[in-house]
C-alpha cells in the first residue's frame, strides 16, 4: 500500500497543473534573481507558450535558506499586490543546504512545512533544483550534483511537490558542451545562459511541453545556436527526472 501511494503522489505532483497557472511566486535567493530575475524570463515563455497573460512574483532575500522566508505573508495574495491567490508556488533552497545531513534536513521539513501551508489554499508546490558550484568556488565539491537530486527528490516526494530539475540541465549542458559558460565568474551564481536555461526547464516542468521552438532570446542576447542548445537540455533534464522520480 506504501509503494502505491507514493507512486500515486508523484503521479499527482507531475500532472497536478491540468490548467495552466495564471499566477506564479518564486522565493529564493540571489540564484534567482541575478540576470534580471529568473522569474522575468519564465513570464515571456509562458506568455509565449500559452499566448496568454501570466503574471509572475519574486520574493528572494540575497544568501538565504528557504526557512528565512516569512511563508505567512507570502501567502496572502494581496501581499504581493495581486486581486486573486496565486496558482503556483516554486520553492528554491539554500545552495549549501545540499551538503550535510543536517542542512538536507532542515531544507526538506521547511519545504513540507511551507509546501503543506500552500496546499491547504490550493495552491501547487515546485521546488527549484539548485546548480552545483564550479572550482571557481571555494565550496566545490566533485559530482555534487548526487547530493542535490537526493535532496530535492526527498524533499519533493515528502512534500507532493514537482521537482524542477534546473541543476540536472546544467549538468547536461555542461557534459554537451564543457565550454558553455552557465555559471558566473564567481562559479556559483548563474550568468545569463544559465538563468535562461533554468527558465527553459521552469517552463518545461510546469507545461510538461518541450520549450523547444519558443522565439524568446531575452532581447536579442541570446544566440539562436545557444537558444534551441539549452531548450534541447532543458527538456531533456525533464525527462530525465521524471524517469528517475518514476523509478523510485
Amino acid at each position: 500500500m506504501k509503494i502505491i501511494k507514493t507512486a500515486l503522489l508523484f503521479f499527482l505532483a507531475w500532472s497536478i497543473n491540468a490548467e495552466q497557472p495564471k499566477n506564479i511566486l518564486f522565493v529564493g535567493n540571489s540564484y534567482l534573481y541575478y540576470n534580471n530575475s529568473v522569474h522575468n524570463y519564465v513570464e515571456f515563455m509562458l506568455r509565449e507558450h500559452y499566448a496568454s497573460d501570466i503574471d509572475t512574483k519574486l520574493s528572494t532575500i540575497g544568501g538565504s535558506r528557504l526557512h528565512h522566508h516569512n511563508i505567512d505573508h507570502l501567502l496572502d495574495f494581496k501581499n504581493l499586490n495581486l486581486d486573486q491567490q496565486i496558482d503556483l508556488l516554486i520553492m528554491q533552497g539554500g545552495s549549501a543546504q545540499v551538503t550535510t545531513k543536517e542542512n538536507q534536513e532542515e531544507f526538506i521539513t521547511t519545504a513540507v512545512n511551507y509546501a503543506k501551508k500552500a496546499q491547504n489554499l490550493g495552491i501547487t508546490t515546485a521546488l527549484y533544483m539548485t546548480h552545483a558550484y564550479t572550482k571557481a568556488d571555494s565550496r566545490y565539491e566533485p559530482n555534487l550534483i548526487k547530493k542535490i537530486k537526493t535532496t530535492y527528490y526527498s524533499a519533493g516526494e515528502a512534500s507532493n511537490s514537482i521537482v524542477i530539475p534546473v541543476g540536472m540541465a546544467y549538468e547536461l549542458a555542461y557534459a554537451a558542451r564543457p565550454n558553455i559558460k552557465l555559471h558566473h565568474v564567481d562559479g556559483t551564481h548563474p550568468g545569463p545562459l544559465g538563468t535562461y536555461l533554468a527558465a527553459a526547464t521552469v517552463l518545461a516542468s510546469i507545461t510538461k511541453e518541450s520549450p523547444v521552438g519558443l522565439e524568446f532570446n531575452y532581447y536579442d542576447s541570446i544566440s539562436n545556436d545557444d537558444r534551441v542548445f539549452l531548450q534541447e537540455m532543458a527538456w531533456k533534464a525533464y525527462l530525465q527526472s521524471k524517469k528517475e522520480l518514476s523509478l523510485k
